[in-house]
């Protein structure tokens, strides 16, 4: 059986450290790439001495190269800029869709059967410019974002109770930000809702902290934001469609008609499998929650809005 093959694009904090952990799941071939070739090569390399240390045996090239992106079954796009000192929100969205469209039509070129997760911010919006620039099926341009929040959901829910990470499990709908929807009633501990577990206050408090938990990392960085964990989320994508887990996880899907959606990438929870989104699953929302959701789709809509207007993506 042929090797399974992994591309990431952008060698930054998130894309190498997104390699990193792939890597030590030893189920597929790496190929990093950026325009900071030198660099690309550079982390390849150290990762490839660190194998014998670590326990992987696959290969790991970096370069700056898009055509080594070729034959990949999954392709991870982390690529983007920061926003910088002076640069408003309009030109972030500008420059990071210039970069988003140029990788997905290096992929459409030399992978056309691969499965995309875009990483890159504003994230949501950013699947919109892969899904047109590559021109793939909706089930196979993917958001990542929904594990990421979840997975800061877990962790303050643990914290909180004082209980196992491994006990906690969690889901978050929405965009990818202020705005996202945490579910308390989805969200349980061994079985049991934390509604049954904590009192109304300390839940807020608990979802509060998850829509602002990126904003806490660059409270402390001053400069750059999260890397570790957003890069766990994308592996945790990865190997669930490399190795067709069915895993259930909230992601960005493109949505037509569910939740009272149409033509909008937001984050749902969907399986994940060898075929990318395999499944969306629609929970029994209140009508708060489905409020709160269509809100956060709202606000969503007016990014992609944007980028018809200003930047005429086809």
């Amino acid at each position: 059986m042929p090797r399974k093959k992994v591309s990431i694009i952008g060698a930054g904090n998130v894309g190498a450290t997104a390699t990193y952990y792939i890597a030590e799941k030893v189920i597929a071939d790496l190929v990093m790439i950026d325009v900071a070739e030198g660099m690309t090569r550079a982390k390849g390399l150290d990762f490839l001495h660190a194998g014998p240390l670590r326990g992987y045996d696959v290969p790991i090239f970096g370069t700056g190269d898009y055509a080594q992106v070729a034959d990949s079954d999954v392709v991870v796009i982390t690529a983007g800029l920061a926003r910088k000192p002076g640069m408003d929100r309009m030109d972030l969205l500008k420059a990071n869709t210039e970069i988003v469209r140029t990788a997905a039509r290096h992929i459409a070129r030399h992978a056309p059967n691969a499965t995309v997760i875009v990483v890159t911010n504003p994230l949501d919006v950013m699947c919109h410019v892969a899904l047109r620039a590559t021109g793939f099926a909706l089930s196979r341009v993917i958001g990542m974002a929904g594990i990421l929040d979840a997975a800061r959901l877990r962790f303050f829910v643990a914290e909180a109770l004082g209980c196992a990470l491994s006990s906690v499990h969690a889901m978050v709908l929405g965009g990818h930000g202020d705005q996202m929807v945490p579910l308390p009633r989805y969200t349980t501990v061994a079985g049991v809702p934390i509604t049954e577990l904590m009192d109304q206050a300390a839940i807020d408090k608990l979802m509060e902290r998850t829509r602002k938990g990126g904003a806490e990392i660059v409270g402390y960085l001053k400069t750059g934001s999260a890397y570790y964990a957003p890069a766990a989320a994308a592996a945790e994508m990865v190997e669930a469609i490399l190795t067709d887990r069915k895993h259930l996880a909230p992601c960005a899907a493109y949505l037509r008609g569910e939740y009272g959606i149409d033509d909008l990438y937001i984050g749902v929870p969907v399986i994940l499998g060898r075929h990318g989104v395999e499944q969306i699953l629609e929970l029994e929302l209140s009508d708060a929650e489905r409020a709160e959701l269509a809100t956060s789709a709202a606000a969503v809509r007016k990014g992609v809005d944007e980028l018809n207007t200003f930047f005429k993506v086809a």
